[in-house]
Formats: C-alpha cells, structure tokens, sequence
C-alpha cells in the first residue's frame, strides 16, 4: 500500500472546493478559459496594492545582513510588536509582543493553537456552516470536531452549542466573517457565548476557550463592524492572515494572538512557541513579516468586493435564488431549490459554472459562490443562474 490508510481515507473525503477547482481547470482547458464561469475557490483576484509592491522592492534593496537568517520562532520582535499596536487600536485590553506568534497564514495559526491546548480526544465545538478544513486541522492534534446547526439567518444557536458542551470540551471555534455564509457574529452574541464558556468552564474546573478565524475581518460591507472576541472573554486567541485582504494567500503569513488575560499565559505562549517550532513552520517567512510590519492598516479596495456582491445578489434574487446577503468575506450562500444541493452544483456545471455544494461545509441543500472573480464571471455566469434556476 504506498500510503496509510488514514491519508487514504482522508484523500477520499478531501475537500470539495478542491475538486471543484481541478474540475475548473479541466472544463477551461477543453472549452476556453472565457467560456468558464469559477466561483469554486476563494483565491482573491484583486491584485495587491501597490503600496505592496513598492515595500517589497524597498525591503528585497536593503543590503544590511541578516535579513534572511533564523529568528525567535514567534517571529521578529519590531513585526510583533507593530501587531500588537495594530491590536491595541480597537481592542480593550493591551497587548505587547510576547502574545503575538508570527505563522504561516491563517492554517498555520490555527494548527500552532490547536496543537497547544488539545489534549487526544478533546472536542472542539464548530458552528455549521464551516471552513471544511478545521477536520483536518484538529485530526493532526488528536481533536475531535463537534459540529452544531446555527439558526436559519446562519447567527449563533446557543442551546445547540450547550447542549453539545461536556466535560471533553475544550474549545469553541468561529469564523467571522464567515466562509462560507458571509455572517459576521455580533458584539451581543459573543458577549452570550463568552457567558456560556465562562459557566461550563467554572463547572468543569479548566478554561473552555474561544478561538476567532479572522481572515476576512476587514472585508465587511454596509457599515458593519467585526467586534472583537478579546473584549468579551478572556480565554481566547485570534488567528488571521494577510491571504484575503491584501490578496496575499501564496505567500503565507499571518499571526496568532493570545488574550493578556489568558489563565496561565506564560505556558500558553511558551506552548505555542514551541509549537510553531516543531510543527515544522520554525518560523513565518522573514521578508513577509518585514513587509506586514508597514502594512497592517493598508487593504484592497473593498468597495470592488461590494459592488461584486450587490450584482450578484441582485441577479439572483431577479431569477428567484433565496439567500441572505453576505455582510462579510466575498462568498454567497443561497438555498438550492431541490433539496439534492450536489445534483443542482451538477446542473450549474453543465453551464460551465462552477460552485460548491453545501453539503461540502456542512450546510446540505445550499451551494457556495466565491464571488472574489472578475465582473466578466459574474456577467457571463448569470444567464446561466437563470436557465438552470428555470428547469426546477
């Protein structure tokens, strides 16, 4: 057998974005990029801003040396520290260096906090709809995902989430903005479920903590603002990355971050220092954190995200799609009008458009539309919408 029998499995039950994607790349090769409408992965097609480029190029021209040597594998101390008063500038408590941990992206920041605080057979309870990949993550630290519905506008369901709270809990992971719904979770529902975790925590004698995905936080539209779980509940981290609103995914740098009121802070960070170590990341990328250092205020353009989802929507809704609009991230979530959500990603595959199914994130009988594609994918998709909405 060339490889084990849990990456067989795993191989198996891969993600279907990705399938999605290569089926993409086949459809373009034999009908013509033009002529194939992708809305299956979530890679950003605005291009960087230019303030990117003129930081790289000022930071590849610095001869001093050094530059490109090992470091404190939570990373350089001046890019910590920058984050730590990017942080300091909404939330309420203050942050330093020490609770910054420079990772490889998003993905590798949650991997370094799943690592730290998971115990084999611990349960981590996840909100559905959701980023498919959290299995994998918490199967590399022995975790155990416990996946709970939220409420039909995709907004917390709290007697799901304490009902699948017990004595195994360990924590509870969020994404807001969220992929692939778009939901950003209020201020009000985090201070409930902050709530939550503080009873069962104090019931079962450890923290219960919260972990808040945080990579599309600054793509939010209509005003909305993305509170932070830091000022509700103390036994929390925040992964992000730079991958979506900066358009950076292939260069993989993001941080993690610690709440200073973390219980027994100096093992925790210790804990994830160690682990991005050994985990194999050592440390984030040099020149990228160098360059994030000049950059945490800086984003794409967002009002292109925007007008990208208002067309979209008000296509749809004209050929009678029911959805709720996105407040966040750039992917759009409607309800399929069969309740087979696969059979109908088939049927918009025969128009040569190319969505994911819902059931591939835990919300069967939906389909997810990254929207993060030029207006001509959008224009030229959309008669498509219409004809196979038409047939069912």
């Amino acid at each position: 057998m060339p490889v084990s029998q849990k990456i067989r499995e795993a191989i198996g039950r891969s993600s279907w974005i990705r399938k999605m994607f290569e089926e993409g790349a086949k459809r373009k090769a034999e009908y013509g990029e033009d002529n194939v409408f992708d809305f299956s992965l979530g890679n950003p097609n605005l291009e960087p801003p230019p303030r990117v480029h003129q930081v790289l190029e000022d930071l590849v021209r610095d001869p001093t040396p050094g530059q490109h040597a090992y470091m404190s594998n939570a990373g350089l101390v001046k890019t910590r520290r920058a984050v730590a008063d990017y942080l300091n500038t909404y939330n309420r408590d203050r942050f330093s260096s020490e609770e910054i941990v420079m990772t490889v992206g998003a993905g590798g920041g949650l991997n370094v906090v799943l690592k730290t605080i998971l115990n084999p057979g611990e349960e981590v309870i996840i909100p559905k709809p959701y980023f498919v990949e959290y299995n994998f993550y918490l199967d590399n630290h022995q975790g155990t995902p416990r996946l709970v519905k939220t409420r039909p506008d995709f907004s917390l369901d709290f007697d799901a989430i304490e009902e699948a709270v017990t004595e195994k809990t360990r924590a509870v992971l969020i994404n807001s903005p969220n992929n692939p719904t778009g939901k950003v979770y209020a201020e009000e529902e985090l201070k409930e479920l902050a709530g939550l975790l503080s009873h069962y925590s104090g019931k079962f004698g450890q923290p219960i903590y919260l972990i808040s995905d945080e990579p599309y936080r600054k793509i939010v539209y209509d005003g909305i603002k993305v509170p932070t779980v830091f000022d509700a509940y103390n036994e929390s981290f925040m992964v992000t990355s730079f991958s979506k609103d900066l358009s950076l995914p292939g260069e993989r740098i993001g941080y993690a971050a610690a709440h200073p009121g973390i219980s027994d802070k100096k093992m925790i960070l210790a804990g994830m220092v160690l682990c991005n170590r050994v985990l194999g990341y050592v440390n984030a990328p040099a020149l990228m954190q160098r360059a994030i250092t000049r950059l945490l205020e800086d984003s794409v353009d967002i009002s292109l995200y925007q007008q990208k989802r208002d067309r979209l929507c008000e296509g749809l809704a004209s050929f009678g799609y029911e959805f709720k609009k996105p407040e966040g991230a750039f992917y759009l979530f409607p309800r399929t009008p069969l309740e087979d959500d696969v059979a109908f990603v088939a049927a918009l595959q025969d128009e040569n458009i190319l969505t994911v199914p819902g059931s591939g994130f835990g919300g069967p009988g939906h389909f997810r539309i990254a929207y993060c594609v030029s207006d001509r994918v959008i224009e030229g998709a959309l008669p498509g919408f219409e004809k196979v909405m038409k047939r069912y």
